[in-house]
């Protein structure tokens, strides 16, 4: 695995000298400068009419990041990505801006999209969908251009990394090694998936008649996804739908949008044909309610939390009634048998709640251990959380990175406050540090109650609540008392007990003997309300595709009148 050298990590923003930039950038292919939009890109620059004319120019150019603990300079488009060019909004002066969580510094400023952005995106869409791509092109093609669009975020893996780092606050190696290479693997498992979209031939009558299925690419459809996993979620979405062949307008969070601008360059690349991808950051109240209410998207899939889902699934029941997959919130019990081996199921309970500074859905977040057992695991947790250096995402030695942002930062010390109030135990953590940043440290709470809101409510962070329990059947009873079923987790030695709890668990993930780990081959999804549909393997396609079946009579004569 390759390392970087420890620096303190910043970025910087360069915005080129106006009148040359603008030259170049008219002659930049896959970019256009379109209308008068205002920016806040340089806050030290004052805000005179001169300023803001000659900025309304710059909307939609990219700016060039300076990764200070590399040097890497990365280029990144600020624009929407609509019929494969960079635009300004047809509408909208408004930016988002993007912080560094490490740094709690501006980033840099993107163009905000509007509803009407969304209206030319998902236009762009569907006229793809009829002329270029949809029924159109084979699935030979669509693999393909799946499997070149694989090799160029290979190729360009660090720098993602880096830019994910900068956005997000992962850790780089965890961004490139884990994220990264896993959405790479993504999109080549659907590239494999794209020419064997099949149906089924349907005996009715061998003398006079057949029938067949066909699984027909849904059409247009709107992607919203979180800032957790920016890359990763991407290639979930994105993935699945290409290799049935439908098209795409996507929402990235807009706490984390630069990755998905970057990967729209190499959409362009890779040979895509205008309008099969499209991205349009902007506020999720803005853009992702516009998705999910329009009547030519014909299906939307969205991953975030339970609150927004139930609006999505709202909303596209009252539009056009399209298909909708949602993956949403979790809060998943973990649970610890006497006869597992404890040292490896502490270090999947630290995986289970640490990973990603614990921003994940299936966060392992309720622990359960046997009474028999309890005092020496906590002190075996205790002593492997100590372990895990959470810092700048630029540290070779880090393990988590910040938290994403300020609200979210807010919130996790919240819980942890609760948790103190209402009389849970803090054994590690729990405090804040001085200085810039929004790193939270690894939080363990023990002897914790079902009724505390740390157990009830998803905190999205690194905290962990402990509690005992005597029987297999408690423990099962204590786990299924959530109203989410994304994941659940045991360990145990005994093979007999893993089979009886991994069927009584409601979720729709089981982990036995390891927890958190993922393949693209095997579904993935929720009960209760974690969420409907499911992402990865074979189950995905069914969210993209719409069966029709074909009845061809070649030999019934019908009689009239009846």
């Amino acid at each position: 695995m390759a390392r970087w050298p420890v620096k303190y990590m910043s970025a910087r923003l360069y915005l080129p000298g106006l009148p040359c930039a603008r030259r170049a950038f008219l002659s930049t292919p896959g970019y256009q400068s379109l209308g008068t939009i205002y920016t806040r890109f340089n806050r030290s620059l004052p805000p005179t009419p001169t300023f803001v004319s000659r900025l309304a120019h710059t909307m939609a150019q990219p700016v060039t990041i300076t990764v200070a603990a590399t040097g890497r300079k990365i280029t990144v488009p600020t624009g929407l990505f609509i019929d494969n060019e960079f635009v300004p909004s047809v509408d909208s002066k408004a930016t988002i801006d993007c912080i560094n969580p490490s740094t709690e510094e501006v980033i840099c400023s993107i163009v905000a999209g509007s509803e009407k952005d969304i209206d030319a995106a998902v236009a762009a869409a569907r006229k793809a969908f009829k002329t270029t791509w949809g029924k159109n092109v084979t699935g030979f093609e669509r693999s393909r251009l799946i499997n070149k669009l694989a090799d160029l975020i290979e190729r360009d893996a660090q720098e993602l990394a880096e830019l994910e780092a900068l956005n997000n606050g992962k850790p780089v190696k965890i961004a490139r090694d884990f994220d990264i290479g896993d959405s790479v693997q993504c999109l080549r498992y659907y590239a494999g998936w794209a020419d064997k979209i099949l149906g089924q031939a349907i005996e009715v009558d061998n003398k006079t008649k057949v029938a067949f299925t066909r699984h027909d690419p849904i059409g247009v459809c709107g992607q919203i996804i979180p800032w957790n996993y920016p890359i990763n979620m991407w290639s979930w979405k994105v993935a699945p739908a290409l290799a049935c062949g439908c098209t795409i307008v996507m929402k990235p969070s807009e706490i984390t949008p630069l990755t998905a601008l970057k990967l729209s360059e190499l959409v362009v690349e890779a040979g895509f044909p205008p309008g099969v991808v499209n991205t349009v950051p902007s506020l999720g109240s803005v853009g992702g309610a516009a998705l999910s209410s329009h009547r030519d998207v014909d299906k939307v899939a969205f991953t975030g939390s339970t609150v927004t889902g139930r609006k999505i699934m709202e909303a596209a029941a009252k539009s056009n009634l399209k298909k909708v997959s949602l993956e949403l919130g979790g809060k998943s019990p973990h649970i610890i048998f006497e006869s597992a081996d404890l040292d490896q199921a502490a270090n999947w309970v630290g995986l289970g709640i640490l990973y990603n500074t614990g921003q994940d859905c299936t966060a392992g977040s309720r622990v359960f251990v046997q009474d028999t057992i309890y005092d020496k695991f906590v002190q075996l947790l205790v002593e492997k959380f100590k372990q895990l250096k959470v810092s700048d995402g630029f540290d070779e030695q880090a393990g988590g990175g910040p938290v994403v942002s300020k609200m979210q930062y807010d919130k996790i010390f919240s819980y942890i406050e609760a948790g103190k109030e209402q009389g849970a135990k803090l054994v590690l953590g729990g405090e804040k540090r001085p200085g810039k940043g929004y790193f939270v440290d690894p939080t363990i709470f023990v002897d914790v109650k079902p009724d505390m809101k740390i157990a009830r409510d998803e905190i999205f962070g690194p905290v962990l609540s402990v509690a005992k329990f005597s029987s297999e059947d408690e423990a099962i009873e204590l786990a299924n008392d959530t109203t989410y079923g994304l994941g659940a987790g045991l360990h145990s030695n005994d093979a007999n007990q893993c089979m009886r709890v991994s069927q009584a668990l409601e979720a729709g993930t089981v982990w036995v003997n390891q927890y958190n780990l993922l393949t693209n081959n095997v579904p993935f999804g929720g009960k209760k309300q974690s969420g409907i549909g499911r992402e990865l393997g074979s189950y995905a396609l069914e969210e993209y595709t719409s069966v029709k079946a074909i009845h061809w009579n070649y030999g019934e004569k019908l009689d009239w009148p009846l």
